[in-house]
């Protein structure tokens, strides 16, 4: 994992969507843009914990077969919904220290494009 910024993109996808404009923790390729700086530990974490949530799903779901009781069966919901909510907040944090970080020391339009993403970012997942 390198501090450098990596260059500012400037393919018809980031002329495109002002939000994306010189993002320096994404690239874009065949299928899409993708995360650069993403630190290894984190996306172990964040992996494993996604294991955890999918097989929380499947217990949901044999909870709804086995015609639980409701109240045990929101619990359940509620705990895979704060464990979404973890990734989030893993995924937040690094989109901050990496792509913001870097796009506002970088300033201009690129620093506006973040402040409107970031505003953007917080308001969506918010709810």
């Amino acid at each position: 994992m390198s501090d450098t910024p990596t260059p500012t993109r400037t393919d018809a996808a980031s002329e495109a969507s002002p939000l994306a404009v010189g993002c320096s923790c994404d690239s874009l390729d065949a299928t899409g843009r993708k995360a650069v700086a993403v630190d290894p530990d984190t996306k172990a974490r964040n992996l494993k914990r996604l294991r955890r949530i999918e097989g929380q799903i499947r217990g949901l779901q044999k909870m709804v077969e086995d015609d639980r009781y409701c109240a045990d069966i929101l619990t359940q919901i509620s705990s895979a919904h704060e464990a979404l909510r973890a990734v989030g907040r893993e995924l937040m944090r690094n989109h901050l220290k990496h792509c913001a970080a870097s796009a506002i020391a970088a300033g201009g339009a690129e620093r506006e494009a973040m402040y409107d993403e970031l505003v953007d970012m917080m308001y969506k997942h918010s709810r």
